[in-house]
């Protein structure tokens, strides 16, 4: 299993898809299909866990069997198992100011006086542009925020923040909530396979 700095939550499995053992997953990368390319997942308790098969359901989200598992019941167990990856496994971004959506996943997300407003739970894009969505330190309801250079101020990986303004962060309207398990799915149907699974999303800088 890679180490807590080399880990990239590359999805989470959903409920059960019907009696043979499959499962829904919401997948964090651009092409959802492409997390059947980067070998072993591993779950944060170091299970390590081999996708047998995928397919493309809708939006960021794919039917999954996994080696071994043939029981609905079995991979009832998994439902909001987040599953890692080894970062060296995907291939470097070729600019430096883009990023792996994966990248920002559980970056604290904090305002220019340090303060910690909560961490990024996913990314979505209702066909307007990338939107963060924030998970409150307190929890509650998710805060969505433009991935723009006046509200997401600077990304900062090796620290593992994002700076923005909180001026900026808004609720979701009822059309962008989606029912499911605890988090919302990420992208639109502009991310559907064969749209290329190196697709980064660039920082604006200001």
């Amino acid at each position: 299993m890679p180490p807590p700095e080399r880990r990239l939550v590359l999805c989470v499995v959903g409920a059960p898809h019907g009696v043979r053992g499959e499962c829904r997953v919401k997948s964090f990368t651009a092409d959802p299909l492409a997390i059947t390319d980067y070998g072993t997942l591993f779950a944060a308790d170091g299970r390590a866990f081999e996708i047998e098969q995928g397919r493309w359901l809708k939006d960021d989200m794919l039917v999954v069997r996994f080696e071994g598992m043939t029981d609905r019941d079995e991979v009832a167990k998994l439902t909001n198992t987040e599953l890692f990856v080894d970062r060296d496994n995907l291939p470097e971004t070729e600019e430096e100011d883009e990023f792996y959506h994966a990248d920002l996943i559980g970056l604290e997300a904090v305002d220019d006086a340090g303060t910690l407003i909560g961490r990024v739970d996913s990314m979505q894009n209702f066909g307007a542009g990338d939107i963060v969505e924030i998970r409150p330190v307190g929890g509650g309801q998710t805060w969505l925020l433009p991935f723009t250079k006046e509200a997401a101020l600077k990304v900062d990986l090796k620290g593992g923040k994002l700076l923005i303004d909180p001026a900026h962060l808004a609720k979701p309207e009822p059309h962008q909530e989606r029912p499911g398990y605890e988090r919302p799915p990420a992208k639109s149907g502009k991310n559907k396979p064969g749209s290329g699974h190196k697709k980064p999303i660039s920082e604006d800088k200001p």
